[in-house]
């Protein structure tokens, strides 16, 4: 199939059309990334501004552990003995010194 000379004259006439439908579509794939980036940044400083929830730590050595908020809790042997002797000791008297805290020493 050979083209022949009005097909030619055809073509040519379509030319600049054809070249502008390419130009229009490499610059929609430039405009849609440009989009896609804007959007990224926007999702990333809402991320970075945004205060995230704490995870849970879980039971391993970072975890604090609290022994006087259940002092019936756990413990162990030594634990229950030392309460135990603390209990049992009498109580010691307290001596009260009169001029402690009175005395202000200003000279440093």
């Amino acid at each position: 199939m050979a083209i022949q000379p009005i097909d030619l004259q055809t073509l040519f006439t379509q030319i600049d059309k054809v070249g502008k439908t390419q130009a229009e579509q490499r610059e929609g794939q430039a405009i849609q990334q440009s989009l896609q980036s804007i959007q990224m940044q926007k999702k990333n400083e809402i991320k970075n501004e945004s205060v995230n929830e704490a995870r849970d730590s879980g039971e391993g050595a970072e975890r604090i552990k609290d022994k006087d908020k259940n002092p019936g809790s756990g413990g162990g042997e030594g634990e229950k003995k030392k309460r135990e002797e603390d209990a049992e000791a009498p109580a010691r008297p307290v001596i009260k010194d009169p001029s402690v805290g009175k005395i202000i020493d200003l000279s440093g």
